[in-house]
């Protein structure tokens, strides 16, 4: 296949935080995408799904709540609840986009499940808080189940989970199977669903996986062209957010190594964007890795804007 073969990672700003804001901000995230596709690419999309998955505990945590017949859901149900609905969102105001520019193509989400080691250090000290704002009697029961939960001061106590590493994506096969046939992909939304393997079965872990970190996963797998992670600004910067902020519009894998090390890159937010295009290129030296905001992505891959990371 002559086509470029990238895999996108969308953000936080390309799906809103509500189911409200989804709706509206899906049908600007379609147009970005379908300009990648209109510029000969063949796209594997995965996206966040904090907001998301957060929203599905509560509803489900207060339903159990209310109704003590129902079964409480467990993190994993959540996560599989958000891909659904979120790759439902994306799916049809792509297909939508699409078809409104005389391209028809199909656009398919597939449920993702990615395997962890259950010995994995993260299970030991979890760092992702989710879910809604308990009280202290609240929190003491999820502790007494063998939750972990964190206080902050003046709102309450929320759940904290672990964020262990991704080992495998169960559904490769599969999504390899369509890029191949030049299809969009929609999976491993939310970092994918995590389960640890038993015996040949796929059991449920109380975890979730960095949406990043399984991007760069997914575009090694695919042997991708790309990695286009799209996020809040329109490039990386040094120095971000003080009087000495410089953008940096092209990296190696060695230079971004560097900044890393001396701690340029906030922890949660870009750190792990850079990680991610750092392992993917380790793996794919020929590759290519951007990142940039959902509106300047057209002018990126055009080396107008954004930040090019490459191997050397």
């Amino acid at each position: 296949m002559s086509k470029k073969r990238a895999v996108v990672s969308l953000g936080h700003e390309a799906l809103g935080y509500t189911i409200l804001e989804q709706w509206d901000a899906v049908k600007v995230t379609a147009k970005a995408l379908a300009d990648l596709v209109e510029s000969d690419y063949q796209l594997t999309i995965t996206h966040s799904n904090g907001p998301q998955v957060s929203m599905i505990h509560k509803a489900m945590t207060e339903l159990r709540r209310i109704y003590i017949d129902y079964t409480p859901a467990p993190m994993c149900v959540c996560s599989a609840m958000s891909q659904g609905y979120v790759g439902y969102d994306i799916q049809n105001a792509l297909r939508a986009e699409l078809l409104s520019r005389g391209i028809s193509k199909p656009v398919s989400t597939i449920l993702t499940q990615v395997t962890v080691d259950p010995y994995d250090e993260a299970f030991y000290e979890p760092t992702k808080v989710i879910g809604r704002y308990m009280s202290k009697e609240d929190a003491e029961i999820e502790i007494k189940k063998g939750n972990y939960v964190t206080e902050e001061p003046g709102k309450g106590f929320r759940r904290v989970v672990a964020a262990p590493k991704p080992i495998a994506i169960v559904e490769i096969d599969a999504i390899r199977t369509l890029a191949d046939a030049d299809q969009v992909v929609i999976a491993c939304g939310g970092g994918g669903i995590p389960v640890i393997e038993q015996n040949h079965v796929l059991k449920g872990a109380s975890a979730v996986i960095e949406k990043d970190s399984i991007a760069g996963k997914l575009a090694d797998d695919l042997n991708a062209d790309e990695l286009i992670i799209l996020t809040g600004v329109p490039c990386v910067y040094r120095n971000f957010n003080t009087e000495k902020q410089e953008p940096l519009h092209r990296l190696t894998v060695a230079e971004a190594k560097d900044l890393i090390s001396q701690d340029q890159f906030e922890e949660g937010t870009m750190l792990p964007k850079i990680e991610a295009a750092v392992a993917y290129l380790e793996q794919n030296p020929d590759g290519r890795a951007l990142i940039t905001s959902l509106s300047a992505v057209s002018e990126t891959i055009k080396g107008r804007n954004g930040t090019l990371i490459t191997h050397s």
